[in-house]
């Protein structure tokens, strides 16, 4: 199987940041973007699991432009100590906000900061990293979160956000990507109306943002579809067989990286909008409908309000808009 399903157009000159880059839709994400031509910075957690993605593209690309940067985006530590990292370096046009649990805990479990741990590595280490770096974004930058199919299979609880009450593995992931992707509309709208108030102090008609928030979701994508790759992707002969199973209904990561890759280099992507797969599952790239939930503005401002009190700074989009 390759790594690169369909062509990607040019991203020479571009400079783009993964997060959870060195597996699953990080990696196939990266490639692709490395063989477009962009400058892409892996991170993620492990030193060494970096190394091994960085050397799998090298090994394929021999040319390509890639560096790591190691965040834990479970730690707001880490998130910081990545962000004083990244403004060291020249703006970013692309974040692809990707690192995340998936095979979450049976029990409820804290990070280091005392938030739920699915929360904090799916949510608020984002919203830390994307409050840090947001004024140091390139013009017509690009902030794409990945979505879910799980957002359309659960309720949305914004009283329990830390699951105190209510912990269940299922239920932990759901509501935190349901929470993330309420974050990336309530980010466009403000964004929106930066562009707008900064527009109209100067006299001006243009109200398109510097900035553009959106959503891509892979689909049902599994690593036993996905091609093998050396110390990032190895699934066993049973793993391989129990996926293949599922081929009428499901993908590789390489394949859902196609919907993220689009999201970030295709021309006809803006703030706002939310890409999938065609057949909601597997599919090439096209425009779809998130969930009323997540589009709701009264909801993005409460999970706005909770994030910046979580990770104790506030969100400074007007800058952005100036």
């Amino acid at each position: 199987m390759t790594w690169y399903p369909t062509p990607t157009p040019s991203q020479a000159g571009r400079a783009v940041l993964v997060t959870g880059a060195n597996a699953g839709l990080g990696f196939f994400t990266s490639a692709r973007l490395a063989k477009a031509g962009a400058h892409v910075v892996l991170s993620g957690r492990d030193p060494d699991r970096l190394a091994a993605a960085v050397a799998a593209i090298r090994g394929r690309i021999p040319a390509a432009s890639v560096e790591t940067l190691v965040i834990d985006v479970a730690s707001l530590d880490s998130v910081r100590a990545g962000v004083d990292r990244l403004l060291d370096r020249a703006p970013l046009d692309t974040v692809v906000l990707n690192a995340g649990m998936v095979h979450t805990p049976a029990t409820r479990h804290e990070s280091v900061d005392g938030h739920e741990l699915v929360l904090a590595t799916n949510v608020l280490g984002h919203f830390a990293l994307l409050g840090g770096t947001l004024p140091h974004l390139a013009p017509a930058a690009r902030v794409i979160t990945i979505g879910s199919l799980s957002t359309r299979l659960s309720t949305f609880r914004t009283g329990d956000l830390q699951l105190r009450r209510s912990y269940d593995a299922w239920r932990a992931y759901a509501q935190s990507k349901i929470a993330a992707s309420a974050l990336a509309f309530e980010l466009d709208r403000r964004l929106r109306r930066a562009a707008t108030d900064a527009a109209e102090s100067v006299g001006a008609a243009s109200v398109t943002p510097r900035v553009h928030s959106l959503i891509a979701h892979p689909g049902y994508s599994i690593s036993g579809r996905t091609p093998r790759v050396p110390g990032v992707n190895e699934p066993t002969r049973v793993e391989r067989f129990a996926d293949a199973l599922q081929s009428p209904f499901a993908q590789g990561k390489h394949r859902g990286a196609d919907v993220i890759v689009h999201a970030a280099a295709a021309d006809d992507v803006e703030g706002g909008q939310f890409w999938g797969p065609r057949y909601e599952v597997k599919g090439p790239p096209s425009l779809g409908t998130p969930t009323r939930t997540s589009r709701d503005p009264a909801i993005g401002a409460a999970v706005w309000a909770f994030a910046e009190e979580a990770v104790g700074a506030a969100f400074d989009v007007e800058a952005v808009g100036r």
